[in-house]
């Protein structure tokens, strides 16, 4: 018994000592469960900012000039952990790369003080070579939404729906500009061994 418990353990060991780690495409479907992964994330940036940079309205207001824009957020109203972040984060990287629109930071205002202050007051900095405050652009408008999830189970088949919304608001007017919505549906079977 112990020589097998041994042996047991001694295989393990060889089995995992050969195990290798390579890399694979980031862009490629990910299809391990019916969570939220990487290819879900990737679906709804590209559909969203896409359809954000064809719609007319804002074709026309990005021919005349850059807006200046920020995320306020997007809510998470799934039963899931989803980095919500990350999703904002693409959306905004992709909205910059178009070349069309220019984002604020909100999130990062405190620490803008911070270095602000240190240019003005810490006797550190040339003060003619010092930031001059006043001069940051207010955002024209502000991007929010959230996403929703749908699942359903009945022992065999687990099926989960998921919805994010984007809407766009003019700040100046309180007008909603845009709106738009991604969809992903996924279903996973059992197999015969209950896997």
């Amino acid at each position: 018994m112990r020589l097998a418990v041994v042996s047991l353990c001694f295989a393990t060991l060889l089995l995992s000592a050969c195990s290798t780690v390579k890399y694979g495409d980031a862009k490629a479907t990910e299809t391990v469960n019916t969570d939220f992964g990487s290819t879900d994330l990737q679906a709804i940036a590209h559909s969203i900012v896409q359809d954000l940079l064809q719609f007319p309205p804002m074709v026309a207001v990005t021919h005349q000039k850059r807006p200046v824009m920020f995320i306020d957020g997007v809510q998470n109203n799934t039963n899931e952990h989803i980095d919500m972040q990350s999703i904002t984060d693409s959306i905004q990287s992709d909205l910059i790369q178009s070349g069309k629109y220019r984002f604020v930071d909100p999130k990062a205002i405190s620490r803008v003080k911070a270095q602000f202050k240190y240019q003005s007051a810490s006797g550190l900095v040339d003060p003619t070579k010092a930031i001059q405050v006043g001069k940051h652009l207010g955002a024209e408008y502000m991007l929010y939404g959230n996403m929703t999830s749908i699942t359903k189970n009945d022992g065999h088949t687990r099926d989960v729906y998921y919805k994010f919304t984007l809407k766009l608001m003019d700040l100046s007017t309180g007008i909603l500009e845009w709106s738009s919505e991604k969809e992903i549906r996924k279903a996973r079977k059992k197999s015969l061994l209950g896997l």
